[in-house]
């Protein structure tokens, strides 16, 4: 299979089966906006609940809140977003297409550009005579467009607000209530799942640069003269780490680290940021079954890191040759820098008493991506038809499947439909709407279906279920089948999906 036609064939599955659709398709859609139709919801709920149960449920330390996504202009002045929440862009002056400008220089002339100047990176298209890539016209010079989304509340002119561009600064406004209200003692983390919104100025390759994409973040609020980390819980994890040494040298090769030698090296500043980093691989790679050889952990440049930040790690995944390496985690090492700044602009007091000292607690923020671990999951697990299967299929671990299995009766007559009908709602009992029932079209047309979006397993009620109440178990991935009791299944089936 092609390497540079597998996101299309993802994308034409998933359009197909109602997994994820264009907003406003039957308009010609909205660019950077996609929406999740049953099955994909269903997937996308399994990973957010594995999320949970990875990162918040564990801890009695860390509380979920659930913020607005429209904030008054004067946070995100406080934040620095207006300010620096920009990117570079540029205009072709015939056809008038506008382009990222530091996107377009790496797409030309293979360079990393990312963080310098509007003046550097017009400086770098005019030396290399670089054109419209449309109609080969002239480019102008490159400016900073804001990627904030705007708009104003009620009929008051000039009462503006934006569409949050991060979910975190719900959490650092409301920090100081919940930190009484929910009597958390530092260390203590504010997590939050939700929309956010930038106006990517060309959003392209599916799910990988929106406008409108889910997020799921941690503050993780601490003490920095005593951090109280327990790093031995993670010590024996080794780090794919590509340094800023490796990046600048351009050999790229990754290194691995423990996390103590990470902060011992002088590598990272945070021992949270780190147990946040190891936690994180051993989600991917034990939970989401991510290959190892395919993610990696990138320290950030300081050109790249944004402005909040003392340090960032990006968690990497690999997801094909068109794509390459993208982003899926942010960890940012926020010092006490939007605390601070709330306090100034709000007027408020925003420090926390810890041993009879008022401090502002530091940040830790592992900010996760969560289309773009949805879509990695779908390309990485996407297998094209062969000579023994005439139908592309997902092989996605059982716990993010949208469905555990799908109850078929052989054919509509005979009263195979009445026994599948009471099978399916026997199981129904134990698993609620993890099974599924299908009884149109033949039955090899509902193994495909099943197979398409995943299902591991099909139940299939036939003429000698009637005979000896046993029923044929079809595996999604080997395609193999076995005859089970009737009264066995759901130990069968939950057995099977403990491994």
């Amino acid at each position: 299979m092609s390497e540079r036609c597998l996101l299309e064939k993802v994308f034409a599955l998933c359009a197909r089966r109602g997994i994820i659709i264009p907003t406003a398709e039957i308009y010609g859609g909205l660019s950077g906006f996609f929406e999740y139709g049953p099955v994909g919801l269903r997937i996308k709920q399994k990973l957010l609940n594995l999320w949970r149960k990875w990162f918040v449920d564990p801890y009695d330390n860390i509380v979920e809140i659930e913020g607005s996504i429209v904030l008054p202009e004067k946070v995100f002045e406080a934040s620095g977003h207006l300010e620096k929440f920009v990117d570079p862009i540029t205009q072709c002056k015939k056809c008038g297409t506008i382009y990222r400008a530091d996107h377009l220089i790496e797409e030309l002339l293979g360079a990393n550009v990312e963080g310098k100047s509007e003046e550097e990176l017009t400086k770098i298209m005019r030396e290399n005579n670089l054109r419209c890539p449309k109609c080969k016209g002239e480019l102008s010079d490159v400016k900073v467009f804001n990627l904030m989304l705007k708009t104003n509340i009620s009929p008051v002119v000039g009462n503006i607000a934006y569409l949050r561009p991060e979910t975190a600064q719900n959490i650092f406004i409301n920090f100081r209530r919940l930190y009484t209200a929910c009597r958390l003692k530092l260390p203590c983390g504010i997590a939050q799942i939700g929309f956010s919104f930038r106006n990517e100025i060309s959003p392209r390759q599916f799910l990988i640069r929106l406008r409108g994409f889910t997020q799921a973040e941690i503050e993780l609020f601490y003490d920095p003269e005593n951090e109280e980390c327990k790093l031995e819980e993670i010590s024996d994890v080794k780090l794919p780490i590509l340094t800023r040494e490796e990046q600048i040298k351009g050999t790229y090769k990754v290194n691995e680290f423990t996390p103590k030698e990470l902060i011992e090296k002088k590598i990272a500043f945070s021992k949270w940021q780190v147990y946040y980093l190891a936690r994180e691989f051993l989600f991917f790679t034990q939970e989401l079954k991510i290959p190892k050889d395919r993610i990696r952990i990138r320290h950030l440049l300081p050109e790249e890191t944004a402005h909040y930040s003392k340090g960032n790690f990006d968690v990497e995944i690999y997801y094909d040759g068109e794509i390459g390496w993208r982003e899926v985690v942010g960890n940012a090492y926020r010092t006490d820098y939007d605390l601070s700044r709330h306090s100034e602009f709000s007027n408020e007091d925003l420090s926390v008493d810890v041993d009879n000292r008022k401090i502002i607690p530091h940040v830790t923020e592992p900010s996760f991506g969560i289309d773009r671990i949805l879509l990695a999951l779908l390309m990485l697990n996407y297998h094209d038809k062969n000579e023994d299967r005439q139908w592309c299929w997902l092989s996605l671990p059982i716990k993010l499947s949208p469905y555990i299995a799908g109850v078929f009766p052989l054919v509509s007559k005979d009263d195979l439909p009445r026994k599948a009908r009471e099978i399916y709602e026997m199981l129904k009992e134990e698993f609620g709407k993890d099974v599924f029932y299908d009884e149109k079209g033949s039955i090899g047309r509902r193994y495909a279906r099943a197979d398409e979006i995943g299902v591991p397993f099909c139940i299939t009620i036939d003429y000698q279920t009637l005979e000896d109440n046993t029923v044929t178990l079809r595996s999604r991935d080997t395609r193999e089948q076995v005859r089970v009791k009737v009264e066995e299944l759901k130990d069968v089936i939950r057995n099977l999906c403990k491994g």
